[in-house]
């Protein structure tokens, strides 16, 4: 979840979001004081991680656009293998220091970039999972997905988008593959393999948690 979004009746958030499964469930994360910083809900969360539970352990897994960092350090609760954390708030990402350090996370990375120049300038290292949760309204999914494809990816990796409109006519075709979907009043949420065989393509299962 970015720091920088930017939602019409949304005030800055206080207080504590929890991890709701595997190694750290329970534990809270602090939310810093930034406007329109909201973390995705639990219940969308579960729904995410049961969806990618066949795939979890020993992942590689990046949180673009973190904010709080919850998609990635509920990865590494759950049995990922490691995680990169990136923000481009300097408040945040003391904050993801400060989860880093309390949970004992080694296998986390916080960077401190603007996601796109990182994606497009950084050495590119191959992801088994990509949580894309950036602010709304920029054109960030279609960029990001844009440079994702472009070396970040391992085959049949899978990335996980949650804004307000997914830009579903562009991701119906190769490399994506739209495998789950879901909304809530708020947000819609999708979870994409990247260059998915023909013969795994089993229809959509559309999921509504609220």
């Amino acid at each position: 979840m970015s720091a920088r979004r930017r939602t019409r009746g949304t005030r800055s958030q206080k207080g504590q979001v929890r991890i709701i499964g595997g190694t750290w469930r329970g534990r809270k994360l602090s939310v810093a004081e930034l406007p329109g910083l909201r973390p995705s809900s639990d219940r969308v969360r579960e729904t995410l991680f049961n969806w990618l539970s066949p795939y979890m352990s020993g992942a590689r897994s990046l949180d673009l656009f973190a904010g709080t960092g919850v998609l990635g350090f509920e990865a590494l609760s759950r049995g990922a293998a490691h995680a990169t954390l990136l923000d481009n708030d300097g408040s945040v990402v003391e904050f993801l220091r400060q989860h880093v350090e309390m949970l004992g996370a080694k296998n986390a990375q916080v960077i401190q970039d603007d996601a796109l120049a990182w994606l497009r300038s950084g050495s590119r290292s191959e992801f088994d999972i990509v949580f894309l949760d950036p602010p709304f309204g920029q054109q960030y999914i279609e960029a990001a997905l844009l440079e994702l494809a472009a070396g970040w990816l391992k085959r049949r990796a899978w990335v996980y988008l949650e804004t307000e409109k997914i830009p579903i006519l562009h991701l119906e075709a190769a490399p994506w593959q739209i495998i789950r979907r879901g909304q809530t009043a708020h947000v819609q949420f999708a979870l994409l393999e990247f260059n998915r065989l023909t013969d795994q393509l089993s229809g959509l299962d559309v999921a509504n948690p609220d």
